[in-house]
């Protein structure tokens, strides 16, 4: 296992495993940054149920879009140019989370419940990781991403306590994005992944991830009084 601590000026005398994969890894985490303000900024915003809730979602917009400002500095200083996500259209997008639309609040509140849960989980995975570069930017960005959790964690909380219509709609956003939340964490058995772990650049496997966040966000769903989903229906990566 690959535990060096490495610097931009020790780049180029890396192995070229090692630089394409922290290159797809950086490239990816920048379109998942960029990707959820254009799920949702268009239609959420004009439509937010108060002004507070509008600031919210201009602020988690705002800060979205600064998370893939310091993801995309950390690719142009190793030579890797990802400001072509800036322009991709949704269905192009890395991840399927990624790639639709996002109209209704009670998407919204739970794409930030969810969503941006394993947002945080993929965050993770650089701490301590051998590009010091990216493990350096991480601070910040995961205490805004902790922000944002709280805040559709407190909106699905809220919309579940009103029951009937409110709660059957957020209950149908849940088993939406709950089976898009597992599947963002990849194949159980992706050999990808182990050599992420080999270079120091993840700290767990993809099933190993995934089996963390079910136990974790499990309780809080059954606590807001909603049903855990189906862990397999409609899942494309097992």
């Amino acid at each position: 296992m690959f535990r060096e601590k490495i610097e931009l000026k020790d780049l180029e005398k890396m192995d070229a495993e090692y630089r394409e994969l922290l290159g797809r890894v950086v490239t990816i985490q920048a379109d998942c940054e960029i990707g959820g303000p254009h799920l949702y900024v268009k239609d959420i915003l004009p439509s937010a149920p108060s002004k507070v809730d509008q600031l919210m979602v201009a602020r988690t917009a705002a800060e979205e879009m600064d998370h893939f400002r310091k993801i995309a500095r950390v690719g142009g200083d190793m030579g890797v140019d990802v400001s072509f996500v800036l322009t991709s259209p949704n269905h192009k997008r890395y991840l399927d989370a990624f790639r639709g639309i996002i109209t209704t609040w009670e998407d919204f509140a739970v794409f930030g419940f969810l969503i941006d849960r394993v947002g945080r989980y993929q965050l993770e995975e650089f701490i301590g990781c051998t590009y010091k570069p990216l493990e350096r930017i991480l601070p910040e960005i995961m205490k805004e991403e902790i922000g944002h959790i709280g805040y559709g964690q407190s909106k699905t909380t809220e919309l579940a306590a009103k029951g009937d219509e409110p709660g059957e709609k957020v209950q149908k956003a849940l088993n939406f994005w709950y089976v898009k939340a597992l599947d963002m964490f990849g194949r159980s058995d992706s050999t990808r992944d182990q050599r992420y772990l080999y270079w120091g650049l993840k700290r767990r496997t993809n099933a190993q991830a995934r089996e963390e966040f079910i136990q974790e966000v499990n309780p809080l769903i059954e606590k807001i009084g909603l049903k855990v989903p189906d862990p397999l229906e409609g899942r494309q990566y097992l």
